[in-house]
């Protein structure tokens, strides 16, 4: 459940090339409707898939740290103020870069499982038909909430706690959401270590969370591994969407929709780090006494047992040189 704190909307017109503000005269009632669309955003923007994670930026000349800064730490401070200064920074923004024509803004502090957030999203209009009682038909014209392309949330609660990722953003293709970026005033923060590590995690998700079998899971992750490599070595980014269509064709958007998902902070379009990759496919482990590593093919086929109730691995098809080294020092004789 998303309960919204606050809510309004502004207008960045494009006119001749001028970008000039249309800002609202106050906020907007929470009502069944704006219930409605902010539950969809939210919903939609979190489905897409190629978006960018990050942090505010230290360098000078970003004024939207400053500006939520100054709403957070004083809970008097007006939302509509708030989004009245943010609106003058984008226009700003895209006055420099021309990237964009315009549309509605939406801004909306809304609470969710104890976690803040603000979310800006650029909405525009679209034509539609409507029939009317009489049975005529009519245009009619509503936002159109599928067709966003700039977007941006901050996760307040995870900036307060000193968290390193709070900021995601639509990326889009090329540099076209660059000047959304800098209005974030964001640093797209890309560690492929990390990012990969995070992707391998969400893909383990993905096979509990789906119920596959043993060797349907085996096989996913078997997969993913082999299109990652294949990235890696050739130093080109993986791209969830390609990704979701090369691992599983007959549904690719139910693994999108699982990888895009903004809770998990994936970065889409980084390089894969092939040391973090490897455990897809390989359990490794071990105590100052001992280590262990071994692939999932390996429990597959009962070379290793593991007994969770008993927190047991057993170790099965011993190889002659390990054997050897053991019965030389008159082990497991008793």
């Amino acid at each position: 459940m998303n309960e919204i704190v606050a809510l309004t909307i502004h207008d960045l017109d494009r006119r001749d090339g001028v970008y000039k503000v249309q800002a609202a005269d106050k906020q907007l009632n929470v009502t069944p409707t704006t219930q409605r669309l902010i539950d969809e955003l939210y919903d939609l923007y979190n489905r897409r898939a190629s978006k960018s994670h990050g942090k505010f930026t230290a360098a000078e000349g970003y004024p939207t740290q400053a500006q939520v800064r100054d709403y957070v730490a004083d809970p008097k401070t007006d939302f509509l103020s708030l989004t009245c200064r943010m609106m003058e920074t984008l226009r700003t923004q895209a006055q420099a870069r021309s990237a964009s024509t315009g549309g509605h803004v939406l801004f909306a502090h809304f609470r969710r499982e104890t976690r803040d957030y603000l979310l800006v999203a650029i909405i525009t209009d679209k034509l539609s038909a409507a029939l009317t009682s009489q049975r005529d038909v009519q245009d009619v014209r509503h936002l159109d909430l599928d067709g966003f392309r700039f977007a941006g949330r901050i996760n307040l609660t995870a900036w307060s706690n000193g968290e390193e990722r709070y900021i995601s953003f639509l990326k889009g293709k090329g540099d076209v959401s660059a000047y959304f970026q800098h209005f974030l005033g964001c640093d797209s923060v890309v560690q492929d270590r990390v990012d990969t590590s995070n992707l391998v995690t969400a893909l383990k998700q993905f096979v509990a969370e789906t119920k596959m079998s043993e060797r349907e899971g085996n096989e996913f992750l078997g997969k993913a591994k082999v299109i990652c490599e294949r990235a890696s070595r050739a130093r080109e980014e993986i791209e969830f969407d390609a990704l979701a269509n090369e691992l599983m064709p007959k549904d690719p958007k139910k693994l999108a929709d699982h990888l895009a998902h903004t809770d998990r902070g994936l970065s889409d379009r980084f390089v894969p780090d092939r040391r973090a990759l490897a455990s897809l496919v390989r359990f490794r482990g071990g105590t100052k006494q001992w280590k262990v590593e071994f692939d999932r093919d390996a429990v597959s086929n009962r070379s290793v047992i593991y007994d969770a109730s008993a927190n047991t691995l057993t170790l099965t098809g011993l190889p002659d040189d390990l054997v050897n080294q053991l019965k030389s020092e008159g082990l497991g004789n008793g």
